[in-house]
């Protein structure tokens, strides 16, 4: 799959499924992603300590993969669209987008690269570029570019269907930590105010006929609002999966150790990543 086919996918009502790479740096790491049977990975450089060489490697690696490498940048920034979207990825994913101008700032550098300035926020504000020509030539020099919005705050919601009106968004993200956060309730997933926000915020991007991924860490929960109609799912992290995995293989392994009079140990508990 390409971002091409990610997007045509997703803007029919299809699922798809990805997670997000908060600690791998080695380009080889990609081997072993490829055979997980994802359509997509994030690579994070919000939180994650990565160097633009670092991401660059590790997306020329994702792109002989068969999974879409998409890359959550620092902050809404064309800068960032365009640095990421040169050195390899099929997409972004901005954070904490709160204003129409933020987004439109976004989608331009992600639908009309290298178009910038004035003619960029002419295209974006009427569709209209310098010539047809030049139309047909960015339009098939960026058809990978997977432009997501994050939607992680009250006054993001509070702006959602104005920003949602801007012409070039393939999909809406949620951060549950930051949003939970602003709603004053810290991490309470089942909160019915953090419930309510992530309904609003679905029914408002169905109407407007884009996908909602919600960054969920456990399978319950993403399995819940998969019910609820998110349908560009991402899931955890290669970091918390790792953990969790290690922790109920080897908890299995020393159960049996115990009973033939090895030492206890203590259950080391869920993974304290957030992301």
């Amino acid at each position: 799959m390409n971002g091409e086919q990610l997007r045509q996918k997703t803007s029919v009502g299809g699922i798809v499924y990805g997670t997000m790479i908060s600690m791998g740096r080695n380009p080889r790491w990609t081997q072993t992603i490829s055979a997980f049977g994802l359509d997509y990975v994030i690579i994070d450089t919000e939180h994650a300590p990565r160097s633009r060489a670092e991401v660059a490697d590790f997306l020329a690696a994702f792109n002989y993969s068969g999974v879409v490498p998409i890359v959550r940048i620092p902050i809404p920034a064309s800068h960032y669209v365009t640095m990421y979207i040169d050195a390899g990825a099929q997409g972004i994913l901005a954070p904490y987008c709160e204003t129409v101008d933020q987004v439109k700032e976004v989608v331009a550098a992600a639908r009309w690269r290298p178009l910038k300035g004035a003619l960029a926020e002419r295209a974006v504000e009427t569709g209209q570029l310098p010539s047809e020509a030049t139309k047909s030539y960015l339009e098939n020099r960026n058809k990978n570019n997977v432009c997501i919005i994050g939607i992680e705050s009250v006054p993001g919601i509070e702006n959602l269907e104005n920003i949602l009106k801007v012409d070039g968004i393939d999909a809406i993200f949620v951060g549950p930590n930051d949003l939970t956060i602003t709603l004053g309730i810290p991490d309470q997933y089942d909160h019915p105010d953090y419930e309510a926000a992530l309904r609003e915020i679905i029914s408002k991007s169905q109407a407007a006929g884009k996908p909602v991924l919600i960054h969920h860490q456990t399978v319950p929960l993403t399995q819940k609002w998969l019910r609820e109609g998110a349908r560009f799912v991402l899931y955890s992290s290669d970091a918390r999966t790792m953990h969790n995995g290690y922790r109920e293989e080897f908890g299995e392994i020393k159960s049996v150790g115990l009973e033939l009079g090895g030492d206890s140990s203590d259950d080391i508990g869920e993974s304290d990543e957030v992301i």
